[in-house]
């Protein structure tokens, strides 16, 4: 019915709450009193009441049948409460695989986010939830309600409980037969739904290229297709209603057309007006409900419960597939020391080129840049030029079209995320902060950093009056209370703690007035390691021990001197930056 996947998540689930199984099938029993006791009650309520004359008598069987009713509802009600004792913690198990999937794929190197997992984690994580449940509730109802049910019949005549049973079975073996049909049409339905939902977030997300390149008529039929494709797929699920009709007629209404036409022969043997009486209402209230019950519940809610997990276990394998083979690289621990190490350049580019799409003019075109360990590096360039995804490939977030890229030594393609956060740290000018300690943001990329060194760092990056405000490192942080340039400011503290001996800086530090923006770069400037800084400011770029000037295909990379001779884009930029240049600790000057 399933691929070995589900069926060992689904058992390891049930056997890690057997207790609340065990509890749902305790009064799974108490509930199947009832069908247990119907046709007996019943048959003795005619045989030896109504039939004998005995008005009060039959009346007396007939409460009987009521009390058994009503102990049957109570225990009903604590079914679906230990049903929720098994349910709940399966879906937030599954839910959380989704999750740690999902970041993990889109965190890895040249990971993109999957817009598909949404809707695993919404849509496709409620279906499993309410699938399971239910198949829960009419598997157990099937077991117990049937074989009570049958118990019944062999009470009153085993001859009865054998008529009754063999057309059940032969409905059954229909139904299951058939169920590897079943199982592949909802799974092609489930994936269509899934490359529909993909194919219109791509085209929406991409409009305006879409536009642009005169593509819309082969994008809406690309569109469309997916469209005809899910129709499709739903069109033949439904006609499988038919083979679940068949199986229920068999084994439903067949037993009742037996009986029925069996019952002068089964009187001729001795059986009582009461015993068939008792026999029919065990079939049509205990065997064909449960079948019926059984039969709609696996063939629509089992199948989509199979094919649903199924999906979401296969979209986990493929971002916890195997790890590449080849040495492991372990991250520091530590500041990187000068030494034989250090001598690797800091960051190495060859040939890189990349674009934003397959036919979009690249932002980099055959690009080549290396700086040395402990070198101080600002890129400059006008809006556009590619400043943001140059630090992004440099970290290892989005992988080249061509090219490569080592960080001290490193290659950066197929590295893993651990040991990329060994290699850099990139601050982003959206810097991320969150509830919690100002240590515990601080220490968010080294943990076992003492509250010294956290003071010392504090004092380094001019961050003492931020502290002091907030109430020292123990004090708790509101990221909604501060402003943007003491996030930013929180945040390069926390990168100048980082282990890793490049720190990319993209536009991390705009939201900082001047001063304190020199003092934030002079101490990164004196941490050990490399430093790239996409600079807003000519300060920045005056700050620097070189600048790389991007400026559609022709960059240019020198010192401040150097390119104010030879680059017509620094000069332009020069100009629009009318910032004064301070040093640490200057008060930067009033405007009139």
């Amino acid at each position: 019915m399933s691929r070995p996947g589900v069926r060992r998540v689904t058992w390891r689930a049930l056997r890690a709450r057997r207790r609340d199984l065990a509890r749902l099938c305790g009064w799974s029993l108490v509930e199947s009193l009832p069908a247990l006791l119907a046709g007996l009650l019943v048959a003795r309520a005619v045989d030896d009441g109504f039939l004998a004359g005995r008005l009060l008598h039959g009346l007396a069987w007939l409460a009987a049948l009521a009390v058994a009713v009503l102990v049957g509802a109570v225990a009903t009600g604590r079914t679906y409460r230990s049903l929720g004792a098994v349910v709940e913690p399966f879906r937030d198990e599954v839910a959380a695989q989704v999750v740690r999937s999902s970041l993990r794929d889109a965190t890895r190197a040249g990971g993109r986010p999957d817009s598909a997992a949404v809707t695993r984690l919404t849509h496709q994580m409620e279906i499993v939830r309410d699938t399971f449940a239910g198949l829960l509730m009419v598997t157990r109802g099937f077991l117990f309600s049937a074989g009570a049910a049958l118990l019944g019949l062999l009470a009153l005549a085993p001859v009865v409980a054998v008529l009754a049973a063999a057309p059940m079975v032969a409905g059954l073996a229909v139904f299951l037969a058939a169920m590897p049909a079943m199982v592949a049409h909802q799974r092609a339905y489930v994936r269509a739904g899934e490359q529909l939902g993909q194919s219109a977030a791509a085209a929406l997300a991409g409009h305006r290229d879409v536009l642009a390149c005169g593509a819309q008529a082969r994008v809406t039929a690309d569109v469309e297709r997916l469209v005809s494709a899910q129709a499709a797929a739903e069109r033949t699920l439904a006609r499988m209603a038919a083979i679940r009709s068949l199986s229920l007629g068999i084994g439903g209404w067949l037993p009742l057309v037996v009986l029925l036409a069996a019952a002068p022969w089964l009187v001729e043997r001795g059986l009582t007006a009461g015993a068939v009486l008792g026999a029919l209402i065990y079939v049509s209230t205990g065997l064909q409900p449960a079948l019926h019950t059984l039969v709609q519940g696996l063939g629509g809610g089992g199948l989509r419960y199979v094919v649903t997990l199924e999906n979401i276990l296969r979209a986990g394998a493929v971002s916890d597939g195997p790890r590449r083979s080849g040495p492991a690289i372990r991250a520091p621990r530590s500041r990187p020391s000068t030494g034989p190490v250090g001598r690797s350049p800091a960051v190495e580019v060859r040939g890189l080129t990349f674009g934003y799409g397959p036919r979009a003019r690249p932002v980099l075109r055959d690009f080549s840049l290396t700086s040395a360990d402990g070198e101080h590096l600002a890129v400059v360039g006008p809006s556009g030029a590619g400043k943001s995804t140059l630090a992004a490939l440099i970290a290892g977030l989005v992988p080249p079209q061509t090219g490569t890229v080592h960080l001290a030594g490193v290659p950066v393609a197929g590295a893993e995320p651990d040991v990329l956060a060994g290699m850099r740290v990139l601050v982003p000018q959206e810097a991320y902060v969150f509830t919690g300690s100002l240590a515990d943001n601080l220490r968010y990329l080294r943990p076992d950093v003492d509250d010294e060194t956290l003071e010392g760092a504090l004092d380094a990056l001019g961050a003492r009056p931020l502290a002091t405000r907030l109430g020292g490192l123990g004090a708790p942080v509101a990221p909604a209370l501060l402003s943007a340039g003491e996030r930013q400011l929180i945040a390069a503290v926390r990168a100048w703690l980082a282990p890793a001996p490049l720190v990319i800086l993209d536009e991390a530090t705009c939201h900082l007035d001047p001063a304190l923006e020199a003092t934030v770069e002079s101490a990164f400037a004196r941490r050990p390691g490399g430093l790239v800084v996409i600079a807003h400011r000519i300060s920045s770029a005056l700050r620097a021990d070189r600048v790389l000037v991007l400026d559609g295909d022709e960059p240019a990379l020198g010192t401040h001197g150097q390119l104010m001779a030879r680059s017509a884009t620094y000069r332009a930029l020069v100009g629009c930056w009318d910032e004064p240049v301070l040093s640490p600790g200057t008060a930067p000057a009033r405007r009139g």
